[in-house]
């Protein structure tokens, strides 16, 4: 084991004491602090992130994690609002969410209580460095991020920023624990740090998430990918949904929460079919259709035959699987047997087909008129979010604060005994 790998574990875990009983006006005070000194330093954050990207275009990073690598003035005022946000937002820690008296007389309460020290395993994408830290920091728990190597740069600079606002402010600088030189088998060997580390979130790739989730011996949340479906249903508004689906493909292609697929009922297909082709090339996007999507534009060079292989996968590129579908209930089968239990919406102006669909898919996130892209934790009002859970346990669709904390039960009486 390596010895400061420990180390920082441990002094995570002891931060982590710390934290939890820390006012919540002084971690706010650090997110707020934290907030300014990234707006003000944004163009050296900026040049050490380009250094990142070129870096990773020698090294052969393909595509899609070049677009999640890379920052942007946009992206970095996007953290500070949410800093901003999370700083603002109620206080997780103490809250109590049910309370009750019992026969015998004893008052029972339900009480949100920090994990204590969680552990973040990501790609690429540098802005889970402050989303992470900041939920982990306000919720009352330490965090230990390990960043992939392709962001180390612009992770270290962005760790060293939040550990000035913590030492500013006389908060444990070993709230955050920024590992950026581990290999994996340093990382296989942190996962094995039961008494230190409370929980483990990995976000990334399918093979990353596959390797924690196999390796970990600490309880684990995660997603193996995001298959996200766009139904569109025989009530639609078609213009509606032509954005909806279009944009959710292309506004940020390479995300867990694009769309991926579109189902269109048969009673559509006629007229949607030929406007969804012309914004695909329009828009830059290549289309993988069944039998009646291809049927219908043998001509155009930018619609192939879907093979089997096509449902159900994560593109991550400007490609959409397109299938015609009979009923909504043939659209629900389809999602039952090809989601990633991430995102799904419908597009229709029927109120009772929407409830229906709602009720029916059990993804952690299911919308209605709306984009795939909207689960998001700053798009629903999170302030951000440190991952997106599609694992049924405490935790559902995106993690804010009440995620990264649990309820425990706090039992007064007075004198009573069984």
């Amino acid at each position: 084991m390596s010895l400061s790998i420990e180390h920082s574990a441990h002094a995570a875990k002891e931060a982590s004491k710390l934290i939890a009983d820390m006012p919540g006006e002084l971690r706010n005070a650090v997110l707020v602090d934290l907030a300014q000194r990234i707006s003000t330093r944004t163009a050296e954050i900026l040049h050490v992130n380009v250094t990142d990207m070129q870096a990773a275009a020698a090294a052969g990073v393909d595509a899609p994690r070049l677009r999640r690598l890379e920052l942007t003035s946009e992206i970095l005022k996007q953290m500070c609002d949410g800093l901003r946000q999370i700083a603002a937002a109620p206080d997780p820690v103490g809250q109590v969410t049910h309370w009750r008296q019992t026969p015998v007389g004893l008052t029972v309460q339900r009480v949100r209580t920090p994990l204590g020290a969680i552990a973040m395993i990501y790609e690429a994408r540098p802005s889970v460095t402050i989303d992470a830290f900041a939920l982990c920091f306000k919720a009352g728990n330490a965090c230990i991020l390990k960043g992939g190597k392709e962001a180390n740069r612009s992770n270290q600079l962005l760790a060293s920023i939040a550990k000035e606002s913590l030492a500013a402010h006389g908060a444990p600088v070993d709230a955050l624990t920024a590992l950026t030189t581990i290999d994996r088998e340093q990382l296989q060997q942190m996962l094995t740090l039961t008494d230190d580390i409370d929980l483990v979130i990995p976000r990334g790739g399918e093979a990353l998430i596959r390797f924690v989730h196999e390796h970990s011996r600490i309880p684990t949340i995660q997603h193996f990918k995001g298959v996200c479906h766009v139904f569109v249903d025989k009530d639609a508004n078609l213009e509606m949904a032509l954005d909806i689906v279009a944009t959710g493909k292309t506004s940020a292609p390479a995300t867990c929460n694009a769309t991926e697929c579109v189902l269109i009922h048969a009673a559509v297909a006629e007229n949607f079919i030929p406007m969804l082709v012309k914004r695909a090339r329009d828009d830059g996007f290549s289309i993988r259709g069944d039998k009646q999507v291809v049927s219908k534009n043998e001509q155009a060079d930018h619609v192939q035959s879907a093979t089997g292989d096509d449902w159900g996968r994560e593109f991550l590129d400007l490609i959409l699987a397109a299938k015609v579908v009979d009923s909504m209930n043939e659209a629900c089968e389809h999602i039952d047997r090809y989601s990633s239990d991430h995102t799904e919406a419908i597009v229709t102006d029927d109120t009772a087909t929407a409830d229906t669909f709602c009720k029916r898919v059990k993804s952690s996130c299911v919308l209605v008129n709306a984009s795939t892209r909207f689960n998001d934790g700053f798009q629903l009002g999170l302030g951000a979010e440190i991952g997106i859970s599609t694992s049924r346990i405490h935790a559902y669709g995106p993690m804010g604060l009440d995620a990264l904390t649990i309820d425990r039960f706090v039992v007064r009486g007075s004198g009573h005994t069984r």
